[in-house]
């Protein structure tokens, strides 16, 4: 009785996903996301004249640090402080 019962339920699980296949978006929308394709390639080709020479690394505050107070300090400073 449990394998005639599992097979029923299976195919009901299996029509569920055959039906939201069938779900049909906007068209609009869809027209709106056929236009604006962005790739990889694309991005790329923004991006790699760019120069990150004065790039400067910045962490984020832990979870015990205040983020208002840690916005903009020197990384010299906030070692004193917390030592």
């Amino acid at each position: 009785m449990l394998i005639v019962g599992g097979s029923f339920g299976l195919r009901e699980f299996s029509q569920i996903r055959y039906d939201a296949v069938k779900i049909k978006i906007d068209p609009e929308l869809e027209k709106k996301l056929k236009e604006n394709k962005v790739s990889l390639e694309s991005e790329y080709e923004k991006i790699k004249d760019s120069t990150f020479d004065d790039w400067k690394n910045i962490r984020g505050p832990r979870p015990w640090e205040d983020a208002d107070l840690l916005q903009g300090r020197n990384p010299e400073i906030l070692k004193t402080k917390t030592t």
